[in-house]
């Protein structure tokens, strides 16, 4: 949608809220904390209804999930991306407390990410609280100029009581579930990485779709029998590309997120080739599923990856680097892959969403309640 055309849409959507509030004949809800996330079925949706279940348990009626962040009024409203919030924030009522996370971006990464973050620092003095969940972009940030009174840490979450090792034998029978063959070294990306929600043949370059492929490509070359497991919507430019490599891939979508689980049971390795990142979301269902991660220095990979030690890292993010990672994970041995996957594990228990939530609500809402 063209950028002016949203937001005079926006601006229009939030007008007849603004003045029912300003007369007094409309005060919304009595939930004082809502957290703006997308319709999309994707990380902010999922990121806000966790946020909001674990708080509900902590301090129930406190906070909803919308996607009409223009009825809001009177509340503390938590966008869950930098982009919702310029989007809306300026058109709705003003007697709200507004917050944003910023989980990516930097200049180096387009024209239009540029003039966006620009956009993005004016309006800082407008929001009372900036959420980012890794020390890389907390930094960032800071350099920016964002203030330190504004800027809160709070990692991405997960379950890790849905999120746990595999059973004895399940590794093996999912799959067999899946067509897999036995000896394959199974690879596995679970994200969206092509532009749009279709077929997604143009890649997103900052997702690494690219180096995805080239890694796999080095690593058969080299004799590696690589088997790559897809997830998540919009993958066409990968699997057209693996296809050109006769490289094999079995790509599905699950309903349910919890579907996931058994998929990273599957897998040998969890491969994150991403140029920029927030989290995400996979690098810590992996590592909470017992499955070994190479990720590029993106996102949250330096806070939860001790590297060589419970996951490896490439600082340089090509596809000959992050192929020697991966091969630094191939060639352990199966009690040092054991070592690697309890020590991450024990690791990842400090960002289960239970002690995310208390977070949010501690550092974040309950101090603008009050």
């Amino acid at each position: 949608m063209n950028n002016q055309l949203r937001s005079l849409k926006n601006m229009i959507k939030s007008l007849p809220w603004k003045i029912l509030s300003k007369s007094g004949l409309y005060s919304g809800d009595k939930i004082p904390v809502k957290f703006v996330i997308e319709k999309a079925d994707w990380a902010i949706k999922l990121v806000g209804e966790n946020v909001k279940n674990e708080i509900d348990i902590l301090s129930p009626g406190s906070i909803n999930v919308t996607t009409e962040p223009y009825k809001i009024v009177k509340s503390v409203v938590h966008f869950g991306s930098q982009y919702m919030w310029l989007n809306w924030g300026k058109y709705m009522s003003q007697d709200n407390h507004f917050i944003t996370s910023f989980f990516h971006g930097k200049p180096e990464d387009g024209e239009k990410v540029k003039i966006h973050i620009d956009s993005f620092l004016k309006s800082v003095d407008k929001l009372d609280k900036v959420v980012t969940a890794s020390s890389l972009v907390e930094e960032r940030l800071s350099k920016w100029g964002v203030p330190s009174n504004k800027l809160f840490k709070i990692p991405l979450g997960v379950n890790t009581d849905l999120f746990k090792f595999p059973v004895d034998g399940a590794k093996e029978s999912i799959r067999k579930s899946l067509n897999i063959p036995e000896h394959s070294l199974l690879i596995g990306s679970f994200q969206k990485d092509g532009s749009g929600w279709k077929d997604g043949l143009e890649p997103k370059i900052i997702k690494g779709p690219d180096l995805f492929v080239s890694t796999l490509k080095i690593l058969a070359s080299q004799g590696y029998p690589v088997f790559a497991l897809l997830t998540g919507p919009a993958r066409g430019y990968v699997k057209k590309e693996l296809s050109k490599y006769n490289i094999p891939f079995f790509h599905t979508y699950p309903k349910n997120h919890a579907d996931l689980i058994s998929l990273y049971h599957a897998l040998d390795i969890y491969l994150i080739t991403s140029r920029e990142e927030g989290g995400p979301l996979g690098l810590l269902e992996s590592v909470a599923c017992g499955t070994p991660v190479a990720s590029t220095n993106v996102g949250m990979a330096k806070d939860v990856i001790d590297n060589n030690v419970t996951g490896v890292i490439s600082e340089k993010i090509d596809a000959e680097s992050i192929s020697q990672k991966v091969e630094y994970l191939i060639k352990m041995s199966s009690e040092q892959r054991k070592d690697l996957q309890h020590k991450a594990r024990k690791n990842i228990s400090k960002f289960d969403w239970k002690i995310v939530a208390k977070e949010h609500w501690e550092k974040i809402y309950k101090p603008l309640l009050t």
